[in-house]
């Protein structure tokens, strides 16, 4: 793809937000890589954290300390597809494969398969997410 195919997907500040050293100007993203930041802030952004409009984000941060069972793998894909479908307008949502990777940790494995609507291109993005917190948790 040149860079004018790519106009579409958009640029925006890098996330997480930083600046370049020599002149201390806001880092930008673009691209691919300005929907994978998206994809990552609409993950891990908590229901009611933003102030003005307090729907947005995943809502995953609800399943964490749930039993890791079938169950939880459904309402996982359920929130992250729902979540991109109205916050990430770019992408469409193909799949999304919840694979527990060890579950004494509380590591799960968000498996995002997707396509740009305008150019029909897919793409893949692996977002590991945590359930348990803490380092000596025993269970």
């Amino acid at each position: 793809m040149s860079k004018a195919d790519h106009n579409f997907l958009g640029a925006g500040w890098a996330f997480p937000v930083t600046f370049s050293r020599g002149n201390h100007q806001l880092n930008l993203s673009a691209y691919e890589v300005n929907i994978n930041e998206s994809i990552d802030i609409i993950l891990q952004t908590k229901r009611g954290e933003r102030s003005m409009d307090s729907q947005f984000g995943s809502g995953l941060h609800q399943c964490v300390f749930k039993k890791m069972d079938e169950t939880l793998k459904g309402e996982i894909a359920e929130a992250i597809s729902y979540a991109l479908l109205y916050y990430e307008p770019r992408i469409t949502v193909i799949e999304v494969d919840v694979q527990f990777r060890d579950v004494r940790g509380g590591v799960v494995e968000i498996l995002l398969t997707y396509v740009y609507n305008l150019t029909n291109t897919r793409h893949n993005y692996v977002f590991p997410f945590y359930l348990y917190e803490g380092t000596n948790l025993i269970i």
